[in-house]
């Protein structure tokens, strides 16, 4: 008789709904991690919302209230704890420290629990200790404020999103979609992640980070940008691509071209470029049966052992380890 193959139960996402919490924030973890399927459509993870108080109703900033059929039991459960902004954090933003309701709750969860925040979100994680000795972002416009109450954390506030193993922590609102994505990403490979950005329009990762959206003086009318010199590279990841080749799309100089760039994407074109590359490559590891070395010609690496060198950076695997994992996913088998 064939052997009928048990699935693993999906992913336990929980996530927790204080007083004051922002709905779109909310509403993110059930979009992103509640979309993502696997190739036979079955759920990969289950989200549930719950609440530091027993079941019933929670205050939003909106002029609406959620009810949270699950109290603070539903962390003792939790693979991941989702914990979205408020605006009635209360001890938690103003002095740092944890009310006894909401330390209670934490208390439910269990050892190796995967923690992630959205904007001010990362308070609590704070306040609770888990940010201590670690990097972590939030909401620009809180970082000052977070940096001086939390001296123990490691703030950043130029990033969208920062990815610490067990503990990850978002800047503000829309960045949640960002890191929500990235971890079905880390988690299930970019074909998942991909589908659930296409069903949800938004892209499957966003270059730069938080500098962009920063309020600064507005720059002088028709000033070129670098989107050409960007799309013309997606179209040439395999061959060599000099910075003066991209400068010349925009005919700007070098440095013109590597000023403008920073402040449109945040980053550098190199520090773009070998992103773009790294997608490239996982994308061909998982969906072609393209060699590796192949691979590494089609991404623009040149070499097996360049674009292992860059994949163990970006990623921590080798492109063998990551290939044998995704493709296993692809394929059901996990």
């Amino acid at each position: 008789m064939e052997q009928v193959r048990k699935r693993a139960a999906p992913h336990r996402v929980v996530v927790l709904a204080l007083d004051g919490v922002i709905p779109f924030e909310l509403g993110i973890p059930q979009r992103i991690f509640g979309r993502a399927r696997n190739a036979a459509g079955e759920a990969l993870y289950s989200v549930v919302t719950c609440s530091v108080r027993p079941p019933g109703p929670v205050r939003t900033d909106a002029d609406f209230a959620i009810l949270a059929e699950h109290g603070p039991e539903a962390l003792a459960a939790a693979d991941t704890l989702v914990v979205p902004a408020s605006y009635e954090l209360g001890p938690v933003y103003e002095e740092g420290r944890l009310t006894g309701e909401l330390a209670a709750a934490l208390a439910n969860l269990r050892p190796g629990t995967r923690l992630v925040s959205i904007c001010t979100g990362g308070y609590v994680l704070a306040a609770a200790g888990y940010l201590d000795g670690r990097p972590a972002t939030t909401h620009w416009a809180s970082a000052e404020h977070f940096q001086r109450l939390f001296p123990a954390v490691d703030v950043d506030a130029d990033v969208l999103f920062i990815d610490d193993g067990d503990v990850l922590t978002s800047a503000g609102v829309a960045a949640g979609l960002d890191l929500c994505l990235h971890l079905v990403c880390r988690d299930h490979g970019t074909a998942v992640a991909n589908d659930v950005a296409r069903r949800t329009v938004v892209p499957p990762h966003r270059d730069g980070g938080q500098a962009q959206y920063i309020r600064r003086p507005v720059p002088e009318p028709q000033v070129a940008t670098t989107t050409t010199a960007r799309a013309w590279a997606l179209g040439r990841l395999h061959e060599p691509i000099q910075l003066r080749d991209m400068a010349e799309q925009e005919t700007m100089s070098v440095r013109t071209f590597t000023r403008r760039f920073r402040e449109e994407a945040g980053i550098s074109p190199g520090q773009w470029l070998t992103r773009q590359r790294v997608e490239r490559a996982r994308h061909l590891l998982e969906s072609s049966d393209l060699s590796v070395d192949q691979v590494a010609r089609d991404a623009g690496f040149g070499t097996a052992q360049s674009m292992r060198q860059h994949l163990q950076a970006a990623l921590g695997v080798t492109p063998t380890a990551y290939r044998r994992t995704f493709r296993a996913m692809a394929d059901g088998s996990r």
